[in-house]
């Protein structure tokens, strides 16, 4: 099968196309057919070896995808050869023709969704509900800011906070950026370039009960002072450190929380796929697709993900 693979720790344009072996899997995994595979800014550090993350090579980048099963583990009843599926943290890399996956991380795909488009839900959508809800617990009428939101987790979060009825507060970077969060249905917009873009809301009354924060080491210190009272930051991304004083947090009975992806045990991300599939199969959530790339070009890919002013997801078309 073709591939895109990195033989060591280094930059994007090390990746190369290469002819290997279809994975093996085992008896209670699946064989997948990538129709598309995501690329999300933890390929880009796993493929570099920063922020504590490491890969065995030739490494073959990619968690998330989606694709058709073509076959099954003896073990597997689950799930069936010829069915539609989308994954996360698959076990060879969905940047190849083939992927094998553990069924504890492989979830029915809509189909009202595409592959490109199924390709952009196992990071970005779930950790958007991991966040909102599971780390969070924003609920219906909570005044929510997106803080980033026109990337892939910042428009996945989007989505899910207005159509639990929360009030939705989103920032961008360009105005680019301000009308696709309007074609969401935002209707405030703030423009985080702007150094006091978050002063009007630094107060107990206009502040907010939920942040969903995409650069805390930019942003944090700034964010614990627009938190309205029992308010909470839930920090998504990070590049750095940051200073903060934590009188903010005291005087608001306020709290910070991490979202990271990779401690969500099984049973939590059945339930948010379950959760999830129904919005998809109704057109309630739709995944941006902001470019898809030939299996090739991943590198460029890999580069592309970590410019800022970002416009929804970038996918990596595989496979028909």
């Amino acid at each position: 099968m073709k591939a895109m693979q990195i033989q060591a720790y280094g930059p994007a344009s090390d990746l190369a196309l290469v002819e290997t072996d279809t994975p093996s899997f085992g008896p209670d995994q699946l064989l997948v057919k990538v129709g598309a595979a995501g690329v999300n800014p933890v390929d880009t550090y796993i493929r570099s070896g920063v922020n504590n993350y490491k890969a065995n090579f030739p490494h073959t980048p990619g968690n998330d995808g989606s694709g058709i099963i073509v076959e099954v583990g003896e073990q597997v009843t689950q799930f069936k050869v010829g069915q539609r599926v989308y994954f996360s943290r698959n076990l060879t890399g969905s940047s190849a023709e083939f992927a094998v996956c553990n069924t504890t991380h492989t979830f029915p795909l809509a189909d009202a969704l595409s592959y490109e488009e199924g390709a952009c839900l196992g990071v970005p959508y779930t950790t958007a509900h991991r966040a909102l809800f599971g780390r969070a617990n924003a609920k219906a009428g909570d005044k929510v800011l997106v803080h980033g939101a026109t990337g892939a987790v910042g428009l996945a979060t989007v989505q899910l906070a207005l159509a639990a009825g929360m009030d939705v507060v989103a920032s961008s970077g360009t105005e680019a950026g301000a009308a696709l969060l309007r074609k969401q249905g935002v209707e405030t917009i703030i423009m985080h370039n702007d150094a006091a873009h978050l002063e009007p809301f630094q107060s107990l009354e206009t502040g907010f009960d939920v942040i969903i924060e995409m650069l805390a080491n930019h942003n944090l210190d700034q964010d614990l002072k627009a938190l309205a009272f029992g308010g909470c930051v839930a920090v998504i991304g990070n590049r750095g450190t940051v200073e903060i004083n934590p009188r903010d947090l005291m005087a608001r009975d306020a709290s910070v929380v991490g979202v990271a992806l990779a401690n969500a045990q099984p049973s939590e991300l059945a339930r948010i796929a379950k959760a999830l599939l129904p919005l998809f199969e109704k057109g309630v959530l739709k995944p941006v697709v902001r470019h898809s790339y030939a299996l090739t070009e991943l590198g460029q890919a890999h580069e592309d993900v970590l410019k800022s002013g970002a416009l929804g997801n970038l996918v990596i078309k595989v496979s028909e």
